[in-house]
C-alpha cells in the first residue's frame, strides 16, 4: 500500500506542478484553448493519443472485446493506429489547421458556424458537444473504479473519483491547453512503459506467449468454433469489424480530437506528428487489446466471482491484474490514471471552450473581454467536472463502459464527422445537409438509448448503431447538398483560399560566361 501511495503522490505532484508552470500560456483565449497555436509535433501527437485512449479502452473495451473475440481483438488496436491515427492525420491534419486558422475558429462548433455562415449551426453543435461528452466522461471514472477497488481494497471508490476530478480540474484551470499537452506527453510515456510491462507480466504468469496461445486455443464456448479465440479473426468477424470502425473512424468527428490539429505549430510538424501518433497508437491501443485477448485464460477466476453475467465485462482486466506485484499494480494504476486524466482534461477543455465561445459569447452576453472569456471557461470546467463526477458516483446505475462510450461516440461522430470532412474538401456542402447530419446522428443514438428493443438485433448494440450513424452521415450530407440551396460561390472561394498558398522559391544569380 505504501509503495502505491508514494507513486500516486509523486504522479499527482508532477501534474500539478506543470499546471502552475503553464499559467503564463493561459492568459488569453488563444493561449488557454489552443496553446497559442504553437504546440510542437511531439506534444500534439501525444495529446492526440492520450485523449484517444483512456480507462475506457484499457478496462472497458479491452476487457469486453478481448473476452468476445480473443486475440483477434488486437485488430481493433491496429485499426485505431491506421484509420484512427495515421489516416486521420493525413486526411484531416493539414486542411484542418489551415482552414481553422483562416476562419479564426478555436472550436469545432465555431468552425461549423463560420464555414457554413450559420450561428444556429454553431449553437446546435455546442449543445451536442456538451450533452454527449458527459456519458463519455462518466465512463472514464467508471473504468477507473474497477482497478481502484482491486488496488486499494477498503478505500471507498468515491475518494478516487473526487481526487481525480479535483486534481485534473486544477491543472487544466491553471495552465489551459499547454498544461494539458505537456502532461499528456508525460502521461503518454507512462502509458507506453506501463502497457509493455503489464503484457510481459501477464504472459509470463501464463507460461509465456506460446503457452498462453495454446491454452487459449483449447477453450470451448457454445456458439464459437474450437480454437477461434486464438485465431486471426476470432469467433465473430462481423462484430469485430463494427468495433474497429466505431473506435477508429469515430475520432474523425470528435471535437476533443480534431481540436489538436488546430493547435499544432506548422504544417511541417503535421508530418512528424503523423508518424509519432501512429506508433503511439500501435503500442498503446494494440497492446491494450492484445492484453485483453487473453482474458478467457482467467475464466476460473471470473467464475469464482459469480461468472461474467454477474460481474460484467468491466471486471475482466482487473481480474487479470490482481495477482501482479505491488510495484506493477502501482504502475497499472498510474497508467490508467494517466490515460483517464489526459482524456478528461481534453474533454472538459473542449466542452467549456465551446459553451463559452460558441453559445454564451455574442448570444447570451453580447460583449466579453478576453479576460472574462477565460474566466467563464474556467468556471465551466468546474461545472463540467462536478456534473460528470456526480454521475460517476452513481456508477451502479451506469451501463457497461463500452455501451456508454458507444452512445457518446456514435452521437458526436455521427453528427459531426461528415459535415466536418466534406467542409474541408467540398465547396458545395450546404447548411441544410449539416443540419440533416446533426439530426440523424443524434436522433438515431437517442432512439437507440430509449427504444433499443425496437431496433433490429444487429443495431441494438450502441456500437453498431454508432457505426450506422457515422456512415449514414457520409451518405446524407452529399445527397442533401445536391437538392438544397447552394452556398454563395464567392463566399466558399474565399474560405477555400486558405489552401492556395504559393511556394516562393529564391532564385540565385548565375554567372554567364
Amino acid at each position: 500500500m505504501a509503495i502505491k501511495i508514494i507513486m500516486l503522490v509523486v504522479f499527482f505532484g508532477m501534474m500539478l506542478s506543470i499546471g502552475f508552470y503553464c499559467r503564463k500560456h493561459a492568459t488569453d483565449v488563444r493561449g488557454f484553448v489552443l496553446g497559442g497555436r504553437a504546440v510542437g509535433p511531439w506534444l500534439t501527437a501525444f495529446a492526440y493519443g492520450t485523449s484517444y485512449f483512456s480507462a475506457v479502452i484499457f478496462v472497458g473495451y479491452a476487457g469486453q472485446f478481448g473476452w468476445k473475440y480473443g486475440v483477434a481483438s488486437t485488430w481493433i488496436g491496429v485499426g485505431n493506429a491506421i484509420l484512427g491515427s495515421l489516416l486521420a492525420w493525413v486526411v484531416l491534419g493539414k486542411r484542418t489547421r489551415l482552414m481553422s486558422q483562416g476562419l479564426e475558429a478555436a472550436t469545432m462548433p465555431e468552425f461549423f458556424g463560420k464555414r457554413y455562415k450559420s450561428d444556429a449551426l454553431k449553437i446546435a453543435a455546442s449543445g451536442i458537444v456538451f450533452v454527449f461528452l458527459i456519458p463519455y466522461t462518466a465512463s472514464l471514472y467508471n473504468g477507473l473504479s474497477r482497478l481502484f477497488a482491486m488496488a486499494f481494497p477498503g478505500i471507498d471508490y468515491s475518494v478516487c473519483v473526487i481526487a481525480m476530478a479535483v486534481l485534473t480540474g486544477i491543472y487544466v484551470i491553471a495552465g489551459g491547453y499547454m498544461a494539458t499537452a505537456i502532461n499528456d506527453f508525460i502521461q503518454g510515456v507512462i502509458m507506453i512503459v506501463g502497457i509493455i510491462a503489464v503484457i510481459f507480466a501477464v504472459l509470463k504468469g501464463n507460461g509465456g506467449f506460446s503457452e498462453a496461445i495454446s491454452t487459449l486455443a483449447k477453450i470451448e464456448v457454445e456458439g464459437a468454433a474450437k480454437g477461434s479465440f486464438a485465431s486471426l479473426f476470432g469467433p465473430d468477424p462481423k462484430g469485430l469489424f463494427f468495433v474497429v470502425i466505431l473506435t477508429s473512424l469515430g475520432t474523425w468527428g470528435l471535437p476533443q480530437m480534431v481540436q489538436k490539429f488546430y493547435a499544432i505549430k506548422s504544417e511541417k510538424d503535421i508530418v512528424k506528428g503523423t508518424v509519432i501518433s501512429t506508433v503511439f497508437a500501435l503500442i498503446v491501443a494494440g497492446g491494450c487489446y492484445f492484453l485483453g485477448g487473453f482474458g478467457r485464460l482467467f475464466s476460473d477466476d471470473i467464475a469464482a466471482l459469480g461468472g461474467i453475467e454477474k460481474v460484467g465485462f468491466d471486471a475482466v482486466v482487473p481480474t487479470m491484474l490482481e495477482n501482479l506485484s505491488d510495484v506493477l499494480i502501482g504502475i497499472v494504476i498510474i497508467l490508467v490514471l494517466s490515460a483517464s486524466m489526459s482524456t478528461l482534461s481534453s474533454l472538459v477543455l473542449a466542452s467549456s471552450s465551446t459553451l463559452t465561445l460558441d453559445m454564451i459569447k455574442g448570444h447570451i452576453v453580447k460583449s466579453m473581454t478576453e479576460k472574462k472569456q477565460v474566466l467563464i471557461m474556467r468556471v465551466f470546467i468546474v461545472v463540467f467536472i462536478v456534473v460528470s463526477a456526480v454521475i460517476a458516483l452513481n456508477k451502479d446505475r451506469l451501463g457497461y463502459i463500452a455501451d456508454m462510450m458507444g452512445i457518446s461516440w456514435g452521437a458526436l461522430a455521427g453528427a459531426f464527422l461528415a459535415p466536418f470532412f466534406y467542409g474541408l474538401y467540398w465547396k458545395k456542402t450546404t447548411k441544410a445537409s449539416v443540419f440533416a447530419s446533426f439530426g440523424f446522428g443524434v436522433g438515431i443514438m437517442l432512439l437507440n438509448m430509449f427504444f433499443r428493443s425496437l431496433f433490429p438485433t444487429v443495431l441494438q448494440s450502441p456500437i453498431n448503431c454508432g457505426v450506422v450513424a457515422m456512415l449514414g452521415g457520409l451518405i446524407i450530407v452529399p445527397l442533401v447538398s445536391l437538392v438544397s440551396k447552394k452556398p454563395k460561390a464567392e463566399e466558399t472561394e474565399q474560405i477555400f483560399a486558405c489552401y492556395n498558398k504559393e511556394n516562393v522559391v529564391e532564385l540565385k544569380e548565375t554567372a554567364v560566361k
